[in-house]
């Protein structure tokens, strides 16, 4: 394999007729550009990681996802598997095509200015990111661990991730999932009994939610950066009143979220779990499912060359 062909993976939007325009728009900015690549795409979610470790195994040194957060922690997790000679020659880079787009817009990369992405690609700068790492106990209670660029969501936010899921299979809209998802918030419980420890902390109460980012989360872990070494967490408390819960949403929007009375932020290079009411758990915007047993949240430094912006 030429050390400078690519390999791009295209993972398409689950229901959007314009995807296929879209790739051609990819193809002519590829094209512009002279880049040699070899393409494969996708056919669901299951199917990106047997298509990355393809990749991998096929000797290419430059990867680029062109899909969202979910696409690239598969390829992230697939890196995460072979040895750190292999991983140090590889390159992941991304061209946004998912829901949220957290990562790649942490880096200025923006869904629709396709020709600028590829051309900051070409030029193949790299960043040397941290992963960060959730070790828990499967359902056959084997340890088992799952990796992270951007973020674990434990309790209420994931819980809303369901419910979107499960309201889009029925709706067929994402905007409809999105509003129906948050009616259904009213009628949700709102607290989970967790048991955690950061730091010298140590948390045993009701928890709304807790959100462990080496990115910025979504908007709940605004400061993190991927490269430090460290964790940030916000630790969200069930609001006394409806209209604080409101006030929380509308500063998540509007990027001031730490403001908010009931989160406690915390920074860190590890989180312990031992009791957290069976949760459920996001990762990168996938659901993982419900936590049994104890966890841990730590955070791997500097593993995973990433493509930047110039």
């Amino acid at each position: 394999m030429e050390s400078d062909r690519w390999g791009i993976l295209y993972c398409p939007k689950k229901g959007i007729r314009a995807d296929r325009k879209r790739w051609s728009k990819i193809q002519r900015a590829l094209d512009l550009r002279n880049v040699q690549y070899d393409f494969v795409q996708s056919e669901s979610s299951e199917s990106v990681e047997r298509l990355v470790r393809m990749l991998i195994k096929n000797g290419y040194k430059t990867i680029i996802v062109v899909g969202g957060d979910s696409a690239l922690n598969d390829a992230v997790n697939c890196l995460m598997e072979v040895d750190d000679a292999t991983r140090s020659t590889i390159s992941l880079g991304v061209i946004p095509n998912g829901v949220m787009n957290d990562f790649a817009r942490y880096w200025d990369f923006k869904e629709y200015e396709i020709q600028q992405t590829v051309d900051w690609l070409v030029k193949h700068r790299v960043r040397t990111v941290d992963v960060g790492c959730i070790t828990y106990q499967d359902d056959e209670g084997k340890e088992a661990k799952r990796y992270f660029l951007n973020c674990v969501n434990i309790g209420l936010i994931a819980d809303v991730m369901n419910q979107r899921r499960q309201a889009r299979s029925l709706l067929g809209s994402r905007t409809l999932a999105f509003f129906a998802s948050i009616v259904m918030m009213a009628f949700h419980r709102f607290d989970y009994k967790m048991h955690l420890k950061i730091n010298a902390d140590t948390i045993d109460r009701n928890v709304m939610t807790v959100c462990v980012g080496s990115g910025r989360g979504y908007g709940q872990t605004p400061n993190a950066v991927p490269y430090n070494g460290l964790l940030d967490v916000s630790v969200v408390y069930q609001p006394q009143k409806i209209a604080h819960l409101f006030a929380g949403l509308w500063l998540l929007v509007t990027g001031r979220f730490l403001n908010h009375r009931s989160v406690h932020p915390y920074r860190t290079r590890k989180v312990e779990l031992t009791d957290t009411s069976r949760a459920r758990v996001g990762i990168d915007g996938r659901l993982l499912g419900r936590l049994e047993g104890a966890c841990r949240i730590t955070v791997e430094q500097e593993v995973i060359n990433f493509l930047i912006p110039d």
